[in-house]
């Protein structure tokens, strides 16, 4: 999307070109009914300032709305639950009109109050919200998270149905950070009253509501009946199983039981699949901004040491471990996808070399190896891929202890800083918005470093931090002189190697027989992985 900044005094969102006005309701579309979602494991959490994974990133989004949204299937930003909005002249003061009418699951009508109650709680450093970092362009937002005041200053309620949120510097990726999952609308009365159990009780203003949550076992979601946007969901409700084996998800599948296999088609049954063209034809592919990738922790010896996290890089066989997932992946050479503005062409990074690696770890005085440990998510291929990687490095001398757990806790020992090393894998990074910026100050900047935060590497460089702000603080994002800039944040980034950027994967899902609604919805780039808002059944 390019050109969100425009240049004019006053800018109306519904003005804007490219900007879908409203969602024209699919005239196929059956209303009713019910759908069952499978996933291996359980779901940690709903709350929208702490959910990030790729498991309940389409259920919050289905449970909350933020002030800007997307089109159904696209990056196309529309507004959401504000009904217009206006730009200053410098790009610096966005004033959002709400919506009338709008309720959350409650029963309360929302109000500007609860917008501005949402993102001080979402920049709260007691909320170890790991999206607090999107946000670091709000004017008081370095107040905040340093302690000195407990609210964001560029916040401002103007009246009932009117905010005024207004940025330190310019921000050109500010519309798109509205319609993340961390800036949905919560009522506080909620979150005082569930505390820390929010997660578990979400009350938002989505599409559906929470009605059943058995843990362990399933979580059954509700058609919001107010819902603000006439005519969806179309779907009376979703069932989401877990604790489901992946194969036995796909059997299920198979047999007319399941609708949707949440950790998609199992990898040692996807040539399996694509062979028989009754099973082939409902699957659904999709292109997707993703990078797979080793995290080293720059603050645990010996990764600590830039020749060790050479040495790691050059080790690993990328080649390889791309046919583990049935050759679904392009090997990887630095944090962003071929297909994202910014990516550097001609940039071969570190070439897999096992001798130029073991000389790297005598360079650090570490020519007999070391021990470490790799955390990986307990879903198949993501076990095997540690093992490759275990392999690799056991290649140069280094020995590799794998902790495979679910992904909960893999996420959880990531924001701790307690992992040494992670593979990404079920977890690795999809945009949130089609914006080199979003892989970097989540995942590489000091922002996303601290306590709970998805910068598992906790690598914090503050001259590239500098350089990611200006990049950033240009108005017109698509603007050459930007996407340079990003092109040197990731390399020097490279340089440092706290990662090892491993491959770009397609996205492959199921969908059963009776299953209707755009193949986009399936493979959502900003719903990951359903737009549930969206999709129906035929039967």
């Amino acid at each position: 999307m390019k050109n969100l900044l425009l240049s004019t005094a006053i800018v109306a969102a519904t003005a804007l070109p490219g900007f879908a006005q409203e969602y024209t309701p699919d005239p196929n579309a059956q209303p009713g009914g019910m759908i069952t979602v499978t996933y291996k494991d359980d779901v940690a959490t709903l709350d929208p300032a702490i959910g990030y994974d790729w498991q309940n990133w389409s259920m919050i989004k289905s449970l909350f709305d933020g002030l800007m949204d997307y089109v159904p299937g696209t990056t196309e930003l529309r507004p959401g639950l504000a009904s217009s909005y206006e730009i200053s002249d410098d790009g610096t003061v966005f004033t959002f009109t709400l919506r009338d009418g709008v309720l959350f699951h409650n029963g309360r009508a929302m109000t500007a109050q609860d917008v501005k109650y949402s993102l001080d709680r979402v920049t709260d450093p007691e909320t170890q919200s790991p999206g607090a970092g999107f946000f670091a362009s709000i004017a008081g937002y370095d107040a905040v998270t340093n302690g000195e005041a407990d609210s964001l200053a560029g916040v401002e309620v103007v009246d009932d149905m009117t905010v005024r949120i207004t940025l330190s510097r310019p921000d050109a990726t500010f519309l798109h950070v509205m319609a993340l999952n961390f800036a949905s609308i919560v009522p506080k009365e909620a979150v005082d009253e569930f505390g820390t159990d929010f997660g578990k009780n979400p009350v938002g203003t989505g599409a559906f509501k929470l009605g059943e949550w058995t843990i362990g076992q399933r979580l059954v979601f509700e058609k919001n009946a107010d819902y603000w946007r006439d005519g969806v969901p179309y779907l009376d409700g979703v069932t989401f199983e877990v604790g489901q084996e992946p194969i036995v998800a796909l059997l299920r599948l198979q047999q007319g039981e399941v609708d949707v296999p949440g950790d998609g088609i199992p990898p040692a049954k996807f040539q399996e699949v694509m062979s028989d063209p009754a099973q082939a034809a409902r699957v659904v592919e999709g292109g997707q901004l993703h990078t797979g990738y080793i995290t080293l922790n720059v603050g645990m010896a010996p990764l600590d040491q830039l020749p060790v996290r050479e040495a790691i890089n050059m080790a690993i066989n990328k080649e390889r471990i791309t046919q583990i997932i049935n050759g679904r992946a392009v090997p990887a050479t630095q944090p962003l996808p071929p297909t994202m503005p910014g990516y550097t062409d001609g940039f071969e990074g570190y070439a897999f070399d096992v001798a130029a690696a073991q000389a790297k770890l005598a360079e650090a005085g570490l020519a007999d190896g070391f021990t470490t440990e790799l955390y990986v998510m307990n879903t198949d291929p993501n076990p095997r891929i540690a093992q490759a990687i275990q392999q690799d490095l056991k290649a140069i001398g280094v020995d590799v202890e794998i902790r495979s757990l679910a992904q909960a806790n893999v996420i959880e020992a990531g924001g701790a800083g307690q992992a040494p090393m992670i593979w990404s894998g079920g977890m690795a990074w999809i945009a949130d918005f089609p914006d080199p910026s979003n892989f970097y100050g989540p995942i590489l900047g000091c922002a996303g470093a601290g306590e709970g935060g998805w910068n598992w590497s906790k690598f914090c460089n503050e001259d590239i931090d500098a350089m990611a702000i200006a990049a950033d603080s240009m108005t017109d994002p698509a603007a050459p002189e930007r996407l340079e800039m990003w092109s040197d944040v990731y390399m020097q980034v490279m340089e440092q190697a706290p990662w090892v950027p491993v491959f770009n994967e397609q996205r492959y899902t199921m969908k059963s027989e009776r299953m209707g609604g755009d193949d986009a919805l399936y493979v959502d780039p900003v719903s990951i992985p359903v737009n549930y808002d969206y999709v129906y059944v035929t039967e």
